[in-house]
């Protein structure tokens, strides 16, 4: 059938039936592409395949039969074949299959969102409100996460050109930075949001002229790049705001800034460092004074993936709400627990069925491999924390005249999402104060010296069950003499008192302590150092710093990969099971009579490894009946907390075993020392303890 067959099939389409005959055409148009595609595979020519006419007269059909957002979608569909000249036909195969699913799905929806309607003036504020179109809470969510992920690849892209500005990949980077932007154009203004849709223009206009190696990619080109990828993330939380019934504030896109824009667009310098290859990916030119009615341009690009994610297979992935995982998480760990008391049973070890006994440890197999695959549903590399550092890095270091350069490794890492959320504020804090305080000035690195420009690096690795990031720089170090003398001025800690240099650098994150002389709107206010280390301890993990004087400090972030289970360590207190973090324990041993004594007649210290360790007996902290009270007839655990060992006395130790960690609820809040529980193989509940909490409650 030939192109022109398949559309005058229709020549009328009127009354109930109409719909039903664009879905038969448009079904039609999808089998022609499938034939097309695979002749072009097997090298052929193919007279039937699909071709960009076929869509244009299909747009008019449905404009002229009451269909106009449909008409809309598949004349951008038709552009798609001019837009992505160049580009592989099997990509753009794909493209437009999502975008005849695309035209599908609005066919099959209410026609009232179907019509399009004139938009008040008010709808031209800031981000325009919903109509038509934009009163599909599904699409706008989509595009809210779409457009989320671009502006993340763009911070990313844009900070690695500033960079690389010269080298061969740097016009490949430029392509994926517009092409974000061009994607964002196209789903705002589908969706009506003008205000973005304008700004996105404007950069998109700007990148063209870098890509046309008529501007040169300067730090004030950057800046303004990211300005506006700022500003445009600021209108998707407003959307946002609004989806959720909130009042969000006045706000919208600068005309200041759209001049900004412009501005950078018509720079002083030809770039030479850019020539563009012959080969560079194009969109044609749209000026402003002649733009294209957007909801014709967006439709292809509502459905491309992301510019770092384009050589993946869409299929091969689905978006989920986290709160589904988190309610598959739980599932499966009451499964994990209802396995395990299934398989300490004593009714069930009694019996001699080999055949029970067999698909019994087949089913802790299976369970085993449904929990692991289930908990590996909510890991995340850690390298998205490390871009947003990266932009901050860049930031300060600008403000505060310094030269550094960001260096990143282990960013495929993966922990946990909530784990990777909770770690961004702790990296931004201590990146901060490694840039205003740790970094000494250009000329003072010369003249010591060192290279003027510093060096800030992230690194991410697995160590023990545990996830650890490390904060490095080469700047002036830890001043221990200063800190110490700063924490017996504010009272921490008393004159003469000998502490290790790590005890000492730990002082520095107690709350509002801070040695700088002077505050700045970097840091300086003793807070943020603060509040990493109640972030860490949310997290259930801790903070090591080393430090050479002259030389650099290193901050050490142990977290554990996930918040769902942790490794633990049994122990028994007259009736009551507790599970000691394995993290956390350093050693067991039971006492022998010489090693105990007794400091100023009321705490009980026990000697290891030549030093006095601070004994926490667990039955007087929860208030139970132990079995003994004789430190030699019981076992300490050498635990640590805020980089300090202390002891816990224990009656006894049952074993190792990985629990299901459950919250205690809001009745026992109020219990320090306590994070949890967790149901045990034997069917009773083990209270999960808190290391720090117990430390700091010892005396």
């Amino acid at each position: 059938m030939s192109s022109s067959t398949a559309l005058s099939a229709l020549p009328e389409l009127d009354g109930p039936g109409e719909l039903d005959d664009l879905m038969e055409l448009l079904d039609s148009l999808a089998t022609r592409l499938l034939v097309g595609g695979a002749a072009a595979n097997d090298g052929r020519d193919q007279p039937d395949a699909l071709r960009a006419s076929d869509l244009r007269q299909f747009a008019e059909l449905a404009h002229s039969h009451g269909k106009p957002a449909v008409g809309a979608l598949a004349q951008t569909l038709a552009q798609s074949f001019q837009v992505e000249e160049g580009r592989p036909g099997a990509e753009i195969g794909v493209e437009l299959s999502r975008g005849l699913e695309k035209l599908r799905a609005l066919l099959e929806a209410p026609s009232a969102s179907l019509v399009a309607q004139p938009a008040p003036a008010a709808q031209l504020a800031p981000v325009a409100q919903t109509a038509s179109l934009a009163e599909d809470q599904d699409l706008i969510l989509e595009f809210i996460i779409e457009s989320g992920e671009h502006l993340i690849n763009i911070e990313a892209q844009m900070l690695i050109l500033e960079r690389n500005s010269g080298d061969s990949e740097s016009a490949e980077t430029l392509n994926a930075v517009f092409r974000a932007f061009h994607t964002i154009k196209g789903l705002a203004g589908f969706l009506e949001f003008d205000s973005i849709r304008a700004l996105a223009h404007e950069v998109e206009t700007l990148l063209d002229r870098a890509r046309t190696g008529h501007l040169a990619i300067t730090p004030r080109v950057v800046d303004t790049i990211l300005e506006s990828a700022d500003v445009m993330r600021g209108e998707l939380s407003i959307i946002n705001m609004r989806l959720s019934g909130k009042t969000p504030p006045p706000t919208g896109v600068d005309n200041a800034l759209l001049d900004r824009i412009r501005g950078a667009a018509q720079g002083d310098s030809l770039a030479k460092t850019l020539t563009p290859s012959p080969t560079l990916e194009r969109a044609p030119a749209e000026p402003a004074e002649t733009q294209i009615d957007p909801p014709r341009k967006a439709a292809l690009e509502a459905v491309r993936p992301p510019a770092e994610a384009q050589k993946t297979n869409d299929s091969t992935s689905v978006r989920m709400d986290t709160a589904k995982l988190d309610q598959l998480l739980d599932l499966v760990g009451e499964m994990v627990i209802a396995q395990t008391l299934i398989s300490h049973s004593a009714a069930l070890k009694a019996l001699t069925d080999s055949r029970l006994q067999s698909d019994l440890t087949q089913l802790a197999r299976i369970t085993a491999s449904v929990q692991r695959i289930t908990t590996g549903l909510r890991m995340v590399p850690v390298g998205l924390q490390f871009q947003k550092t990266a932009r901050v890095v860049r930031d300060l270091s600008r403000r505060a005249g310094k030269q550094v350069l960001f260096e990143t490794t282990g960013e495929n890492t993966e922990v946990d999402k909530t784990v990777a959320e909770e770690i961004s504020d702790p990296l931004l804090h201590m990146v901060r104060n490694s840039i205003d305080h740790g970094i000494e000035m250009p000329a003072e690195r010369i003249a010591l010296g060192k290279d003027p420009t510093a060096r800030v690096q992230l690194a991410a690795y697995h160590q023990s069950g545990q996830i650890v990031i490390a904060i490095s720089d080469d700047g002036r170090g830890l001043n221990r003499d200063k800190i110490f003398a700063k924490a017996v001025e504010r009272g921490l800690v008393q004159p003469g008192e000998q502490l290790t240099d790590s005890e000492v650098f730990l002082l520095i994150f107690e709350a509002g302590f801070s040695t700088a002389e002077k505050i700045t709107d970097i840091s300086g206010r003793g807070v943020g150092m603060d509040v990493v280390r109640r972030h860490v301890q949310a997290l259930r993990g801790r903070i090591d710093i080393q430090s050479t004087a002259g030389q650099g400090t290193t901050f050490f972030l142990r977290v554990p990969l996930t918040l769902a289970m942790i490794e633990g360590l049994v122990v028994a207190v007259g009736d009551q099971r507790y599970v000691a973090p394995v993290a956390s324990v350093r050693e067991m041993f039971r006492p022998l009579p010489g090693m105990l004594s007794t400091v100023q007649g009321s705490n009980e210290m026990v000697l290891v490894r030549d030093n006095l360790l601070p004994i926490v007996r667990l039955h007087r902290r929860f208030q139970k009946q132990p079995r003994t009270s004789a430190l030699t007839e019981g076992t300490l655990i050498v635990a640590e907390a805020d980089g300090h060992l202390f002891c816990l006395f224990v009656d006894d130790l049952i074993g190792k075993q990985e629990v299901v960690i459950k919250s205690l609820g809001p009745s026992f809040s109020h219990v320090i020392g306590l994070s949890g529980c967790a149901v045990l193989g034997d069917g009773k509940v083990g209270l999960i303890l808190d290391m720090h909490g117990l430390f700091k409650g010892k005396v």
